[in-house]
């Protein structure tokens, strides 16, 4: 089963890059329910192994281009953001340590696998994943559109997909620059 969900894990992630545009820099929010993805009610059974799978399939993808991950905890520390220091830079740092039971078994993965993990309030990055309806829209950019990705479920959690885009300004006279959607 774990090996099943690490190659749905880094196919959703391949896909979201490409269909996303994303560039090395930018910052993917991942929030993750391990219990909805093993076939149980959000926040009933946390899994620590299910988690590490995960973190360690969608790091793996997105560190190779470059891009970092933004774990999002569960609401249990308020949905706090577990990233790389170096994407961190300017932002506000946190203390807290997330646990399976208080954090979620992916923020947890992340904690233990990013080489210098900080943890912030929150952020506002360029596109996101949903693992098993944990709500990430609070830390994405403003203007989110939905991708619609091939692959809809990791395990038994639905996938919920988005991408950001600059706001549109202006008026009936604005002239906009396509190559930013």
């Amino acid at each position: 089963m774990l090996k099943e969900i690490k190659n749905q894990a880094a196919a959703i992630a391949t896909e979201l890059i490409d269909a996303a545009q994303l560039r090395s820099g930018q910052i993917v929010v991942v929030g993750c329910s391990s219990s909805e993805v093993g076939g149980h009610q959000i926040g009933s059974d946390s899994s620590p192994e299910i988690g590490r799978a995960l973190f360690e399939a969608l790091h793996a993808v997105f560190s190779e281009k470059g891009i970092y991950l933004a774990a999002q905890c569960c609401e249990h520390l308020n949905r706090a953001i577990i990233i790389e220091a170096e994407a961190a830079t300017g932002l506000e740092i946190v203390n807290v340590v997330p646990k399976p039971k208080a954090g979620g078994s992916f923020a947890t993965a992340a904690y233990k696998g990013f080489h210098h993990p900080v943890a912030l309030e929150e952020i506002k990055a360029d596109a996101g994943i949903d693992i098993g309806n944990t709500l990430i829209g609070m830390h994405l950019k403003k203007v989110a559109v939905p991708i619609r990705l091939t692959h809809g479920r990791i395990g038994e959690a639905p996938i919920t997909a988005a991408r950001t885009r600059p706001k549109y300004i202006g008026g009936s006279r604005a002239v906009y620059d396509d190559s930013l959607n």
